[in-house]
């Protein structure tokens, strides 16, 4: 079978529209037609070859996929016709990772866009095990504005969870844009105050009716000034820092700063974002303290019907972040993102 696709060939480059051959269909594959693909930060660093994606170019980029299964075999015949989001992290689901309920760090793990040919295509061949059916979506949402919640949203939830957050916690969102944004609300639905900390105030102002109690403009300011704005904001909710879970989201070294200098005593970090910058830490405060930090990667296929469930229950707003576009305009959109001049999350459609 062949896809319509938009090909990353050499980094630097702009994207080729090709026609490819998807490979051959497994009985452990189904091949989805793409009714919409996000585009993420993660893919303008594959296209600007700041990161070097694990399959080797050429390959199709995008890993924010809803569409249609088209093609099924055996015990996932079940699937064909079915509307399905494609999770951005689709792990093996035997290995002593998965079966600890770690599937988001297995091994063997396949992602579209990095391990094998993703959704900036008409068609992408995908395991079929870890798809998630969305046919029972209500009518209030667009089902291709679930495409993000493979990846921004999706990533958010598994975040939030990593860090236990529980009613009356305070989350400290560091970077408000994408992830950041999804990572806020879904803080709020769980009941936990939400400060969202960002250098751009439009940003901020998205969240203000999205459950965020507080936002904060950091600019410029250095990472001891900004912890002293919010612990003068936090001040007269009295929350201890045994319960502040702070989410460094912004993918930058001067937020990994801001997000370090915000623990106190037994608080918790977990780190969201991605630079391949280095940055220099006092390791020793965790030590002293007693705080934790946790990594976290993608979402675990099985997580997905919660995080749906907020979705569909209107908890999670994704209409007001989000831009439709055609594909076609993909490299002019890529353009867009490096120069930091798109606002939303831009959701591609492959048939324009």
């Amino acid at each position: 079978m062949r896809a319509d696709a938009y090909v990353l060939s050499i980094p630097g480059r702009p994207l080729e529209r090709k026609s490819i051959s998807i490979g051959d269909v497994t009985a452990d594959d189904a091949v989805v037609e793409v009714e919409a693909c996000g585009l993420c930060h993660t893919d303008l660093g594959f296209a600007r070859g700041d990161v070097a994606p694990k399959h080797a170019l050429p390959l199709v980029l995008g890993h924010e996929i809803v569409g249609r299964v088209v093609t099924a075999r055996g015990s996932f015949e079940r699937l064909l016709g079915r509307r399905v989001l494609v999770p951005a992290v689709l792990p093996c689901g035997a290995c002593p990772f998965c079966r600890a309920g770690r599937g988001n760090a297995c091994p063997s793990q396949r992602m579209p866009g990095n391990d094998i040919d993703g959704g900036f295509a008409s068609h992408v061949l995908v395991p079929a095990a870890p798809l998630v059916p969305i046919d029972d979506a209500p009518a209030s949402v667009d089902p291709r504005e679930l495409s993000v919640v493979a990846d921004a949203v999706s990533t958010g939830y598994q975040a939030v969870r990593r860090a236990g957050v529980a009613k009356d916690d305070l989350a400290i969102i560091v970077g408000a844009g994408g992830v950041g944004g999804y990572t806020a609300q879904i803080a709020h639905a769980l009941g936990a105050r939400v400060i969202a900390i960002d250098v751009s105030e439009a940003k901020l102002a998205a969240l203000s009716h999205r459950g965020v109690d507080r936002t904060l403009t950091v600019g410029q300011k250095a990472p001891k000034e900004v912890r002293r704005e919010v612990h003068e904001i936090i001040r007269p909710w009295s929350t201890p820092s045994l319960n502040h879970r702070i989410f460094e989201c912004s993918g930058t070294t001067e937020g990994q700063a801001i997000a370090f200098a915000l623990l106190g005593p037994a608080a918790t970090m977990v780190q969201v974002g991605y630079t391949a910058k280095p940055l220099e830490l006092r390791l020793s405060n965790l030590m002293a303290f007693d705080a934790t930090v946790h990594g976290t990667w993608g979402c675990p296929p099985d997580a997905y019907p919660s995080v749906l469930g907020l979705v569909y229950a209107g908890k999670v707003k994704l209409g007001p972040f989000v831009e439709h576009a055609a594909m076609s305009r993909i490299n002019e959109l890529l353009g867009d993102m490096a120069g930091h001049r798109l606002e939303k999350r831009i959701i591609l459609d492959p048939r324009i």
